[in-house]
């Protein structure tokens, strides 16, 4: 009976940790291994027959366990963030952090407080045209532009930390679309090795640092399908500027004490690309994110794209696509609370104009 009680209770705590249901970890160590195996075999995890590896894994796991807890205890909604095991639950946040995350938040530190000192860079339009262009019609209280067909699918950048060029490349598709009707797939392997010189391919990079090369140099940037993603920074290929998609102005700005200008981007313009703290993500579920996640530019560590808003849910929030694949979160997608600067997404944020 002891035995039967014990699967039980197993098989109830791995459900509630994989749908993110708040539950408390003391259980005795047996439990926790245990449960650590179910992991290992529900996301096929390659060390599974490592012992030495397995131990190591098993300890991070531990900890992740516990941080689950801590951050399913601060929920005050039934929307708010809940969180649970994903497949990073078993990496410790030095591990996470190299592999998934990498943004270069010392350029992007210095950018905004370059920023904070002048009003507008000499290639990019200050908040006052962007304010003026802007139809300035009533902000709607919900938009996403996936319900327009603008928005290609969610990507997975593996262990290639290009974030910045992922969620660059994500918005320019979708402003090309907005553009032309047509929505098409571009090459971010072409970001990742040809913009060597102010960024790190696959070790790091800066949203704003890529569109000022791209504004430049006048570069386009390649259909996918001509230039594939593959993931490892390689030899740039970039053979002219004669075909593909370009951009005519771009802006970058801080937003972190007006994030309506936010909304504004977003509902009369399109996506925007922004730089985030990302490191309480590890174990994101689902729902929206209002605490937990440092703001400060000391912190800034991955960049998305942000796809839209909702000003009528329970906790108004950000519609957020990241580039961890369709498995993460909520089909690729989360959700970030507006109006505090939540996870410091306001202190970057790129549109472009193509």
């Amino acid at each position: 009976m002891a035995d039967v009680r014990q699967i039980l209770t197993i098989l109830g705590m791995t459900c509630l940790l994989f749908f993110g249901i708040p539950i408390r970890i003391d259980k005795p160590e047996k439990i926790k291994e245990k449960l650590f195996l179910t992991y290992v075999n529900k996301f096929n995890k390659s060390y599974k027959y490592n012992v030495t590896e397995l131990n190591r894994r098993f300890a991070s796991f531990k900890e992740s366990l516990k941080m689950i807890e801590e951050l399913n205890a601060g929920r005050t909604f039934n929307s708010s963030a809940y969180y649970g095991l994903t497949q990073f639950s078993d990496m410790d946040f030095g591990e996470f952090n190299t592999h998934h995350l990498k943004n270069n938040h010392e350029k992007v530190k210095k950018r905004v407080q370059m920023r904070q000192k002048n009003s507008m860079n000499n290639n990019e339009a200050s908040n006052e045209i962007l304010v003026t262009r802007l139809r300035r019609a009533l902000l709607p209280e919900k938009f996403d532009w996936r319900d327009k067909g603008v928005v290609t699918p969610v990507y997975n950048q593996k262990l290639c930390g290009a974030c910045w060029a992922f969620s660059t490349v994500e918005t320019l598709e979708t402003m090309n679309a907005i553009k032309t009707g047509v929505l098409e797939k571009l090459s971010v392997q072409e970001a990742i090795d040809c913009s060597s010189s102010v960024n790190d391919g696959c070790s790091g990079g800066d949203i704003c640092s890529l569109l000022q090369w791209m504004f430049a140099k006048q570069i386009k940037i390649e259909p996918a399908t001509d230039y594939p993603l593959k993931w490892k920074t390689g030899v740039c290929l970039l053979k002219g500027a004669s075909y593909g998609v370009g951009i005519t102005e771009y802006a970058c700005n801080t937003y972190s004490k007006n994030e309506k200008l936010i909304l504004d981007l977003i509902a009369n313009h399109g996506p925007v690309a922004v730089a985030v703290n990302a490191l309480t993500w590890q174990n994101y579920l689902g729902g929206v994110i209002q605490f937990h996640c440092d703001s400060s530019l000391d912190m800034l560590n991955h960049a998305v794209q942000i796809v839209g808003y909702d000003l009528t849910a329970e906790i108004p929030h950000y519609i957020v696509r990241n580039s961890w694949g369709e498995s993460f979160g909520e089909k690729g997608y989360l959700k970030i609370a507006i109006g505090s600067n939540m996870c410091g997404l306001a202190h970057e944020v790129a549109s472009i104009y193509v």
